[in-house]
């Protein structure tokens, strides 16, 4: 109580003072006076830029070695008629792959000009590229069998990690740009081997030792043909009978398969 007390005789005195002070000086009661009637001005507000997420291509870019012929990089031209046609063809088939597989528009692009761009480079059919692609993993970049086989074209990476050194290493094998490439270069590598397409699909998928693949070859040979068709501008339903998984037993035997080859 005597603290509050002699708080209070100290507020009053000040107030007394303060009074005392303003009428013998008008002027600073009338500046006090202006001060508070000017109206509080709002801080300024700071524009901020919009966060636009980076495209797909930065996300999953990987930058491929270049082709080097005789020291010099490799220059692959086409002319104007041929380019617009090559164009036309992509987008039929990015069309068809992102309706069939629902995968988005944009995804669906890159995946087809990978395709494209990879097997101009190495010289593969991009057709055949995305029929092992769809069959393997139905676009699904983060695919992956229980034997370790990943990505879009199922790689299995720790036997094929030497291909990847380039890249990054085998982290690199759920990128789709890296798994394109290196599942193509497997891929033509088999073909050639086997000195028919057939038979390359068949040491890819594991089968190479066993009399029958268990209709691998035949199901991307199918949907080869369904995408030769919507590259030519033929409609073709993207609907069918849902696509059978890879046989249990080539996967398991992929990897001794492929480790000895």
């Amino acid at each position: 109580m005597t603290t509050m007390q002699h708080t209070l005789t100290f507020f009053g005195v000040s107030a007394l003072a303060m009074m005392a002070l303003l009428y013998l000086r008008p002027e600073l009661a009338h500046e006090a006076s202006q001060m508070l009637a000017q109206p509080v001005k709002p801080a300024p507000v700071v524009a901020r830029a919009p966060v636009q997420a980076p495209g797909l291509s930065a996300l999953m870019s990987t930058p491929a070695p270049a082709v080097l012929i005789d020291n010099q990089p490799a220059i692959l031209a086409l002319d104007d008629k041929a380019i617009k046609a090559n164009r036309k063809q992509q987008a039929f088939v990015t069309s068809w792959l992102s309706k069939r597989y629902r995968v988005a528009g944009d995804a669906a692009d890159m995946l087809v000009s990978t395709a494209y761009s990879t097997a101009r480079e190495i010289k593969l059919d991009p057709l055949l590229i995305l029929a092992v692609m769809a069959i393997e993993s139905g676009l699904n970049p983060f695919a992956e069998s229980p034997v370790g086989a990943q990505g879009l074209m199922q790689v299995m990476s720790k036997i094929h990690h030497e291909k990847f050194q380039e890249m990054g290493g085998t982290q690199a094998a759920l990128n789709p740009v890296a798994n394109i490439r290196v599942g193509s270069l497997i891929l033509k590598e088999y073909v050639k081997r086997g000195g028919s397409v057939e038979a390359g699909l068949k040491t890819y998928v594991g089968a190479a030792a066993f009399e029958t693949d268990q209709g691998y070859g035949s199901r991307v040979m199918n949907e080869y043909q369904k995408l030769k068709l919507v590259a030519s501008g033929k409609k073709v339903p993207t609907f069918t009978s849902p696509v059978a998984p890879k046989p249990v037993m080539a996967e398991k035997a992929s990897q001794e398969q492929i480790a000895g080859l």
